[in-house]
């Protein structure tokens, strides 16, 4: 919905900390019944409130506004048609009456009315100068840069067993030199709150950030198929390690990450954007006191490049 939509990329807007444009994301190109209003006869009156009237057009936007794309082919032209009427129709009729009762003159209304207009006016701009810079070779291009031209990291796939004590790691340690199966010892002494040890111990396959340093330390010492001769200690209790197999990291598919792209390069198109309109105005922030506080620098910003 438009309204949301507005309202997300406004409240980003005015946080300079974290200017993030979910909604414009998803913003959708404006329809040709909003970008010009047809000649009368291809636009025909459907409706009157008060002689006021409500056209095809209106219909046709408040269907775009209102209703996802994907599920207007399940609900169906005639259903669509009759709900947005009704809701013009209705929507008319309460502005009638809120009007009889004076509540556009009241001035907490007001303040709504003039904020709300405030963020079609700011969602306009930035739809109009942000979305087009976001195109499919500037998402391709920081895949290459972000993803493709990056070296694979070392990861492997692990598993292990771990119990609340060293002496009981060192008797499992005992039994696998043994000969005892790996995965059998995890779901007999595994630490039951570990939802690894119902698995047979199996951590999946992981880079070395992605665990606690130690951990990390000691599994990546390993070999295929070995396990650690000694406990492996963190504040989880003491771990049993054995490597399963190692590999080396491969980028995301460009599917996969195309979304996220897009959002971060509309994220930093729309700062840059916040960034340029405020180094054209004059800014003057107050104290608590009411005297005026000295300009604080604005972090630097590249502009937006102008639309080919």
């Amino acid at each position: 919905m438009r309204l949301a939509l507005s309202t997300a990329l406004t409240a980003a807007l005015l946080s300079t900390a974290a200017l993030a444009p979910a909604a414009l994301a998803q913003a959708p190109k404006p329809a040709a019944s909003a970008q010009a209003t047809p000649p009368a006869q291809q636009n025909p009156l459907i409706a009157t409130v008060n002689n006021d009237p409500i056209r095809l057009s209106d219909i046709t936007a408040w269907i775009e506004t209102h209703v996802p794309a994907e599920q207007r082919q399940q609900v169906g032209q005639e259903k669509l048609f009759a709900a947005a009427l009704d809701n013009l129709v209705s929507g008319r009729a309460l502005q009638v009456m809120a009007r009889k009762q004076g509540l556009d003159r009241d001035p907490a209304v007001a303040r709504q009315m003039q904020s709300a207009a405030d963020e079609v006016l700011q969602r306009a701009i930035l739809v109009k100068t942000v979305l087009p810079q976001v195109s499919e070779e500037a998402i391709k291009a920081q895949y290459d840069k972000q993803f493709a031209s990056q070296p694979g990291e070392p990861e492997i796939h692990a598993r292990h067993i771990l119990v609340d004590s060293e002496a009981k790691a060192r008797d499992v340690i005992k039994q696998l030199q043994a000969g005892a199966k790996f995965e059998d010892l995890a779901k007999k002494y595994g630490d039951p709150k570990d939802p690894a040890s119902a698995a047979g111990g199996d951590l999946g396959t992981f880079k070395k950030a992605d665990m606690l340093p130690e951990f990390s330390d000691a599994a990546f010492k390993l070999k295929k198929g070995e396990f650690t001769q000694t406990p492996v200690h963190t504040r989880y209790g003491w771990h049993v390690i054995q490597v399963l197999d190692t590999s080396i990291s491969q980028p995301p598919k460009y599917d996969a990450v195309h979304d996220q792209i897009r959002q971060e390069l509309l994220r930093q198109d729309a700062q840059a954007l916040a960034a340029q309109a405020r180094s054209q105005v004059k800014i003057v922030q107050y104290g608590p006191d009411g005297k005026p506080l000295k300009p604080t620098p604005v972090a630097a910003t590249a502009p937006v490049p102008a639309k080919k």
